[in-house]
């Protein structure tokens, strides 16, 4: 095929998507400790308040910020995965070409990605698991009261 193939574009689009997918893991990292300091201070909250006036703004927001911790559990990871994929092609190449530098800066940037993708998972599932508790504790309680 002598015109622009598939594969070819594939070539350079893929690497430039890198550079936005490891912007997105640093967006993951932030909102994972952003959201630390936001349930602990929930945690505080929700141990000291008495019954809400509305059980069911209540719910909408744990239903809000559990979701949040949700979707930072599952896109994190996947994103530290794609850096790590994007990384190891020019990897490969760099191996096939001889070139043991240039794998080696792909190879550190791969497990970097990885080990930033899983941290913000780890953060965002510990988060989700510890508000889901907190707000039944605390709903349940509300529910006794009334």
């Amino acid at each position: 095929m002598n015109g622009f193939s598939i594969v070819q574009w594939i070539h350079i689009v893929v690497p430039v998507l890198l550079y936005p997918v490891i912007a997105g893991l640093f967006i993951c990292l932030v909102a994972a400790f952003l959201d630390l300091g936001i349930a602990l201070s929930e945690w505080w909250h929700l141990r000291r308040a008495l019954r809400p006036v509305s059980l069911a703004e209540v719910e909408r927001r744990a239903h809000r910020r559990i979701e949040r911790a949700d979707i930072l559990t599952r896109t994190s990871p996947m994103l530290g995965l794609m850096a790590t994929l994007i990384t190891l092609g020019p990897g490969l190449t760099a191996l096939s070409n001889g070139n043991l530098n240039l794998l080696a800066d792909a190879m550190l940037t791969a497990f970097d990605a990885t080990v930033l993708g899983l941290a913000a998972g780890v953060m965002g599932f510990i988060i989700g698991r510890l508000r889901r508790r907190w707000y039944e504790e605390a709903l349940g309680r509300w529910e006794q009261t009334s």
